[in-house]
C-alpha cells in the first residue's frame, strides 16, 4: 500500500499513526503511534505530535511546536512557531500526573501566534486569534482576538483573520458580523 503523505527522511512516524493524504511531515519531526492527523496538514521542522493527539484537516503546525496528549485541533487550525501547549496544571518531576492530563480544544479556524502559551483545559473558539507571546489561561470566544500576559480580549477578527472595526465588517471579504449576548456571529447571506 502506497502512503499518500510526504515524510522527510529525518522524520520519525511510529507504527499505528494515522496520517491523511496530502499531509507533509518535515525535518526532525516525531509522530507517536496513537496520533491521528487529517489530510493536507503541514508539520514543520522539529514538531512533536504526542499520544492520542488529534489534528483535523488542513492544520498547519509551524517549526518547534510540541502538541501533547490532551490536545484536539479541528480543521484549519494554525499553530505558530514555537507556541506551547501544556497538559498538566501543576507539574512536578517527582509526582506522576499522567492521569490528570486536561483536554484542550482548538476549534475550527483558530490561530495561535508565535511563542504563545496555552494552559491546558481551555477551549479556543472558532476563528479566534491568539496574539504572539500571549499566555492563555481561560477559554477564548469564537472570533475573539486575545493578547498579553495573561491574555485578554482586545478585539474581534473575521474568518479571514482581519481585525474588525466598529461596523463589524471584514475589510477584506465584506463579511458582516453581529454581537448577540456578548458572542460574535457571522451574518449568513440570504
Amino acid at each position: 500500500m502506497k502512503k499518500e503523505y510526504y515524510k522527510h527522511e529525518s522524520a520519525i512516524i511510529d507504527e499505528g499513526a494515522q496520517i491523511g493524504s496530502g499531509t507533509k511531515v518535515w525535518h526532525f519531526s516525531h509522530i507517536i503511534g496513537s496520533a491521528k492527523i487529517g489530510a493536507n496538514c503541514i508539520l514543520g521542522q522539529n514538531v512533536f505530535i504526542g499520544n492520542k493527539v488529534q489534528l483535523g484537516n488542513n492544520v498547519k503546525v509551524q517549526n518547534n511546536v510540541s502538541v501533547y496528549e490532551g490536545v484536539l485541533c479541528e480543521d484549519d487550525v494554525f499553530l505558530g512557531p514555537s507556541m506551547v501547549f501544556t497538559n498538566v496544571v501543576n507539574p512536578r518531576s517527582s509526582v506522576e500526573r499522567k492521569h490528570e492530563f486536561k483536554t484542550t480544544f482548538v476549534k475550527r479556524g483558530a490561530t495561535v501566534g508565535a511563542n504563545a502559551t496555552i494552559i491546558c483545559g481551555v477551549t479556543l473558539g472558532e476563528y479566534c486569534m491568539v496574539g504572539a507571546g500571549a499566555v492563555v489561561t481561560k477559554d477564548v470566544k469564537a472570533y475573539a482576538l486575545v493578547t498579553g500576559v495573561p491574555a485578554k480580549q482586545t478585539g474581534w477578527v473575521s474568518r479571514s483573520g482581519e481585525i474588525l472595526g466598529d461596523d463589524l465588517t471584514c475589510p477584506k471579504t465584506g463579511e458582516k458580523y453581529c454581537l448577540e449576548t456578548g458572542e460574535l456571529k457571522l451574518i449568513e447571506n440570504e
